[in-house]
């Protein structure tokens, strides 16, 4: 067994075929954790993976570490689960109905109550019973606009305020509807412009669209359209500078924008030329260009 001389402890044996500390690579995460661990919740996956004799059948990858093909982000905390059977999670922790995923997949089902959403006995409007952290509730234009109307549409709602938020005749709470805030855009661009000026124009391309500002504006905007995996953890009321597009056409993020209520306010743009070959006349424009959109 290649991993067991790895360990520094006893090498499996016939009754006992895991070594006591064990390397696991869970979608492309390594993990190394005690074999107790990995059995401490019976009838759980892992308990059936690791308290069988056949260690043959459980897959591989190429440096020998036991590998499950599921989420490595998550499996952090599905393993501090099973180290003392508590469960505690970042403070706006955005990722809560994936890991109750994560759980029936292990099967571990006192992990996926503790994770299942708690519903009041009156729900509010539009809740779905498996609704998860508010923060990935965050709504995007369209649902935005959706709730507006609904909002108007009832009798006793009367819309005004500040940051448009709605207030129900009912005397609860008011809900906020459009906060106001900035969103900054950015992305670098090139073209080629050849010897006959525009006619061998090589349009623009944009490599990436940068969005930078309030974590819950820039979700508010651009929903699934808005890539999270270079901050992932970030809590909805702080800043980010590290969310980018998942499309590169400045004019549907302007056109989001726009849907939100958002305005341009200011902008500006540096570039450099370079000749793109010694033997032609060919030009490379390279630039970066922020664009700001302000929200009332």
């Amino acid at each position: 067994m290649a991993l067991a001389d790895n360990t520094g402890c006893a090498k499996p044996s016939e009754d006992f075929p895991f070594p006591e500390i064990i390397e696991l690579n869970v979608g492309g995460q390594v993990y190394i954790t005690r074999h107790p661990t990995l059995v401490s919740v019976p009838g759980s996956l892992l308990w059936e993976m690791f308290t069988q004799k056949n260690v043959r059948s459980l897959a591989r990858d190429s440096k020998g570490r036991f590998f499950v093909d599921r989420d490595g982000f998550l499996f952090r905390y599905i393993l501090d689960y099973m180290r003392d059977q508590q469960l505690v999670l970042p403070e706006h922790f955005p990722e809560r109905s994936r890991l109750q995923r994560e759980a029936e997949y292990f099967m571990l089902p006192e992990l996926v109550k503790m994770l299942a959403p708690k519903l009041s006995k009156q729900n509010s409007l539009g809740d779905d019973p498996c609704q998860s952290d508010p923060e990935e509730l965050s709504p995007n234009a369209d649902a935005t606009r959706n709730l507006t109307s609904a909002s108007a549409a009832l009798p006793s709602a009367v819309a005004g305020g500040p940051g448009g938020t709605v207030t129900t005749g009912t005397g609860a709470a008011s809900t906020d509807v459009r906060r106001a805030g900035f969103i900054t855009i950015g992305y670098r661009g090139s073209y080629t412009l050849g010897r006959d000026s525009q006619t061998d124009a090589k349009f623009r391309r944009v490599a990436r669209i940068m969005v930078c500002g309030k974590t819950s504006l820039a979700k508010e905007v651009f929903g699934d359209t808005l890539n999270e995996s270079r901050d992932p953890d970030r809590p909805p009321e702080r800043y980010t500078s590290r969310y980018y597009l998942k499309f590169t056409f400045l004019e549907q993020a302007f056109d989001k924008l726009a849907d939100a209520g958002f305005h341009m306010v200011a902008c500006n743009s540096t570039g450099t030329c370079a000749f793109a070959h010694d033997q032609t006349d060919d030009r490379i424009w390279t630039s970066y260009t922020e664009y700001v959109f302000y929200r009332e």
